[in-house]
């Protein structure tokens, strides 16, 4: 199946809006999810013994979340405004879904950000005690974020080229 290259940044600044809006969706209902991880057998509290690696990362996280909502449910507004700027940054990308050349500093204002994400998760995970598996999970999100936007940008340079713009 051949696309046109109009048609493949589109495909690809589609793909990266759907990851941005799923991603700051998930951040909305985070103690159901880890109580639903909990539930279907990622994090096992039955057999009494102390449990390692992601198990317990996954349960010390859930008993906070849980324990703060609790007692202080005006936290969670803090990832409510998180899974906010997910959305909003997803609407950015309209501007190079309608003209991609014309909002080429988008998708480039987008690299900068994925590229941003891989000291930020290092440095402010390292500051509040996140274990460096879990930051380079949230690593990885800059690092698939950039491959999208990194095609899109060439592809798009190279339309502006044959359109002598």
């Amino acid at each position: 199946m051949s696309t046109n290259p109009l048609q493949r940044i589109r495909l690809l600044i589609l793909i990266f809006m759907a990851g941005l809006l799923v991603s700051g969706a998930t951040a909305i209902p985070l103690d159901t999810e880890l109580k639903f991880l909990a539930y279907v057998g990622a994090v096992d509290n039955s057999t009494g013994t102390e449990q390692s690696g992601v198990k317990r990362w996954i349960s010390t996280v859930r008993d906070g979340i849980v324990e703060t909502n609790a007692k202080y449910p005006f936290i969670a507004y803090g990832t409510d405004w998180l899974a906010f700027a997910h959305f909003v940054i997803a609407i950015a990308f309209i501007g190079p879904l309608r003209d991609p050349i014309k909002n080429i500093w988008i998708i480039e204002f987008g690299i900068i950000a994925c590229i941003l994400v891989v000291p930020f998760a290092l440095i402010m995970g390292n500051i509040r005690g996140i274990p460096l598996g879990w930051r380079l999970i949230d690593c990885s999100f800059g690092v698939l974020g950039l491959i999208p936007l990194i095609i899109c940008q060439r592809q798009i340079s190279r339309l502006a080229n044959s359109q002598n713009v």
